[in-house]
C-alpha cells in the first residue's frame, strides 16, 4: 500500500511539482493553505507525513505547525516546513514547535524526497 504525503503550499506550480515527482511513490494529497490542511487532518485523514510552506494565506506553517502538534491526534505525523527564507532564526522556531526537518525554497525535489524517504524509514 502507497504511503500518503500531504503537501501544503498556496503556490501551485510547488503543488504540481511535487505531485509529479512523488507521486511515483506515494499518494499525494495537496492543500492551498494550513485551514485547508488542518480541515482535511479534523475530517479523519492522516497522512504518513506532511510538507507545509511557511508562507501562505489564512493560516500560515507556523499556526498549522502549532495546531497539528497540539493535537493528540496528528502530533505524531512528521512535519517538513518549506520556506522561502534561509534565515537561522525560522529554522529555528519550525524546529521548536515540532516540525522535522525544514527545507529552503527554491530546493531539489530529489532532496526532498530522500528526506521524506529517510523519515518514513525512522518511524515505521
Amino acid at each position: 500500500m502507497k504511503r500518503t504525503i500531504l503537501i501544503i503550499d498556496d503556490e501551485q506550480s510547488i503543488r504540481m511539482l511535487l505531485e509529479n515527482f512523488l507521486g511515483k511513490e506515494f499518494d499525494v494529497i495537496t492543500k492551498n493553505d494550513g485551514l485547508e490542511g488542518i480541515k482535511f487532518l479534523e475530517e479523519g485523514n492522516l497522512p504518513d507525513l506532511i510538507v507545509a510552506d511557511i508562507q501562505m494565506p489564512n493560516m500560515d506553517g507556523y499556526e498549522f505547525l502549532e495546531n497539528a502538534k497540539a493535537s493528540g491526534f496528528f502530533n505524531h505525523i512528521p512535519i517538513i516546513m518549506l520556506s522561502g527564507n534561509e534565515s537561522s532564526k525560522e529554522r529555528i522556531k519550525s524546529l521548536r514547535l515540532g516540525a522535522d526537518d525544514y527545507i529552503v525554497k527554491p530546493f531539489n525535489p530529489e532532496e526532498l524526497y530522500l528526506r521524506i524517504k529517510n523519515i518514513l524509514a525512522r518511524i515505521s
